[in-house]
């Protein structure tokens, strides 16, 4: 097989049919290649879409800000309909439980008021009427289930505060918002080749020239985006490009669990998505009446790294399992616990700061849309928009590296520096977790 195009987008994630789609939108004739079945079928699969602008960094609030209104207006946006219906965002807010001492906190209200973002601070009070099948006293800092005084230590007397964002919340479908962006770009010319397996980019004269396949076919491309998530270290090798960056990125092993809701708690329609950096988790209302739960990987959890993409063990595990519900159970004591771990087990793509990396390469007419860290899902279509701007500013003769393209979101107005996302950067030390 041979064919050519303007752009091959290697990945069919949500943040590459976002590419995708928003290359179309601007006329390229643009492809994108995934040897998965479908589009969202792996990582993507298993995010926990959460919605929420809470970031260390002014460029991630705005970004995560502007991304609001994309869900918002999801059907307008993509300017069709689907037969297989419409990813839906569950507007609940955002909380994040702080205590009155944490510097993150204090930043990202800083943040919000820069930007704009509509917040509310909760006091303990109002905390307690909110939640009120929760222990809201300090626990921190968070421990694991074997330490001697997990269980026995009794909580600080010093109740938490938090901050509530009413423009957030929760996609109700990981997948199905990838499978909207694919049919929306298939209808303005897009296609998609599942199946097809990358194993080289070709270069012709110094520059990006396409891809080569498993089964030998080639798609001729003078512009090439890797938006492969796990793989994104791979790829980057193929092309050449990974010993040129400061930023790099590695595939980590994550675990989500699921677990019901108190008797008499109706947390799916109650609940909302909620960071808890004082136990070091994170949780979520789920479909069923049940809570989603995951980990901030505070620095007790040794990170669960996998160097071969390939062969990730996708089998929850009972040890993390404790790990995340046992923390739980300290938040909410009535917290029914499970004989049986029941959630996912999936890859993140890890930055070395945990910030994405969204950015042209070394090699002219390569492009990375990488590193998103478990905390992008929320900003797929944002990321799309930028990369393309940026794929558009480049191929026209921008010296991005020298000066950084500046682009404004389109629902906002926020000015977002698509520099701050250089692979050239150095490490934002603010940044240590899958919350960025």
């Amino acid at each position: 097989m041979a064919m050519t195009k303007d752009v091959v987008v290697i990945g069919a994630g949500v943040i590459g049919c976002a590419v995708g789609y928003e290359l179309a939108r601007r006329g390229f004739r643009c492809v994108n290649v995934d040897r998965a079945p479908t589009a969202g079928y792996g990582s993507t699969s298993s995010s926990s879409t959460i919605v929420r602008a809470h970031y260390s960094t002014r460029d991630g609030v705005a970004m995560a800000y502007e991304g609001f209104s994309y869900w918002r207006h999801w059907a307008e946006y993509l300017e069709t309909t689907d037969a297989g219906g419409l990813a839906r965002f569950v507007n609940c807010g955002f909380l994040s439980l702080e205590s009155h001492d944490d510097a993150i906190g204090r930043r990202v209200r800083q943040h919000y008021l820069t930007v704009g973002v509509e917040h509310e601070i909760l006091d303990a009070r109002q905390l307690a009427d909110r939640l009120p099948f929760c222990d809201l006293r300090r626990f921190g800092p968070p421990k694991r289930p074997e330490a001697p005084d997990f269980f026995n230590e009794p909580p600080v007397d010093d109740r938490l505060e938090g901050i509530f964002t009413p423009g957030a919340g929760y996609i109700n479908d990981a997948q199905l918002t990838a499978y909207n962006l694919q049919r929306a770009a298939e209808r303005l010319g897009g296609q998609f080749l599942f199946g097809h397996e990358v194993t080289d980019i070709v270069k012709e004269g110094g520059r990006t020239a396409g891809v080569r396949f498993a089964d030998g076919g080639v798609c001729w491309a003078p512009v090439v985006v890797n938006v492969t998530g796990p793989h994104s270290a791979a790829v980057n090798r193929l092309a050449g490009v990974a010993d040129t960056m400061r930023v790099t990125t590695r595939p980590m092993r994550h675990e989500v669990h699921v677990v019901p809701s108190p008797a008499g708690v109706d947390f799916e329609q109650a609940g909302c998505p909620t960071m808890d950096s004082d136990l070091g988790i994170y949780f979520r209302p789920q479909a069923g009446n049940m809570i989603m739960v995951g980990s901030l990987d505070p620095p007790c959890d040794p990170p669960d790294w996998c160097d071969d993409p390939d062969r990730v063990d996708h089998q929850v595990t009972e040890p993390q399992f404790q790990l995340q519900v046992f923390r739980l159970a300290r938040r909410i004591p009535a917290l029914p616990i499970p004989r049986t771990p029941l959630g996912v087990a999936d890859l993140y793509d890890v930055s070395s700061d945990w910030l994405p990396i969204y950015d042209r390469s070394d090699l002219p007419g390569f492009y990375m849309a990488v590193g998103t860290s478990g905390n992008q899902f929320k900003n797929a279509a944002v990321a799309g928009h930028l990369m393309a701007e940026l794929i558009s500013a480049c191929e026209n003769g921008l010296d991005h590296d020298g000066e950084p393209l500046q682009i404004r979101g389109r629902f906002t107005g926020q000015a977002i520096d698509v520099g701050f996302f250089s692979r050239l950067r150095d490490p934002v030390a603010s940044s240590s977790s899958v919350m960025g």
